[in-house]
Formats: C-alpha cells, sequence, structure tokens
C-alpha cells in the first residue's frame, strides 16, 4: 500500500481529476494548498527585489495498492503538464509516494488493503 501525494497547479484539477478516473482511480482527497518550489517570481519595486507571497497549489492524496501506483502517477503526470503535454514548465508540481504501513476503514473495522 503506498500514499501518493501530487502538489499541481489549481487550473489543472479538473485535467487530473479525469484522467484518474478514467485510469480506475476514484478514491481522491483534495486540499487547498500554498507554497513555493522553483518558481523565480520574483519583483523589482521602486529598485529592491521583492519576492511574493505563496503560491496557491492543489493537493492530491491518494491511497491506493500497489498494483495501482504506477497508472495513478502516470494519470496524474499526463494530466498535470501545461504546455500542451509536452515538456511541462517550471512549476507544475511534485509527486511524493510514501509507504503506509496500516489502513483502517473505520466504518466496517477493515484493515488493510481491503480498507482502501
Amino acid at each position: 500500500m503506498k500514499l501518493i501525494t501530487a502538489i499541481i497547479r489549481e487550473q489543472q484539477l479538473d485535467q487530473v481529476r479525469e484522467s484518474l478516473i478514467s485510469s480506475g482511480i476514484t478514491r481522491i482527497t483534495v486540499s487547498r494548498v500554498s507554497g513555493h518550489g522553483a518558481q523565480r517570481n520574483e519583483e523589482i519595486y521602486r529598485g529592491r527585489r521583492i519576492v511574493p507571497n505563496l503560491i496557491p497549489k492543489i493537493r492530491i492524496d491518494i491511497a491506493v495498492n500497489e498494483e495501482f501506483v504506477d497508472p495513478t502517477i502516470d494519470a496524474i503526470v499526463e494530466a498535470a503538464k501545461t504546455n500542451g503535454g509536452m515538456d511541462g514548465e517550471v512549476g507544475d508540481g511534485k509527486i511524493f509516494v510514501t509507504p503506509m504501513d496500516q489502513v483502517v476503514r473505520i466504518r466496517t473495522g477493515e484493515r488493510g488493503g481491503a480498507a482502501i
């Protein structure tokens, strides 16, 4: 079992969601987050360099069994790229894959892969 966390541009959410659904991934959690990475959104104001506030992004969390890891990552990468899906651009986002030791469905008490 893995937890896949993707940080993407806000405007790419609908495309990523549709891509996940067409890949058979329907259970996701979406949050609004702020941050910055390699983007250079500096501005010059009155001769001084100003670094603006954090950039709004979308965080998607998806718990999957092992056989769904690669299809999930592929669906996110293809849909989250800007620039028409070519090479993408700085700021398109990141995907983190972390192992999950245990999952418990509260309603039924199921554990492990069956709880996903």
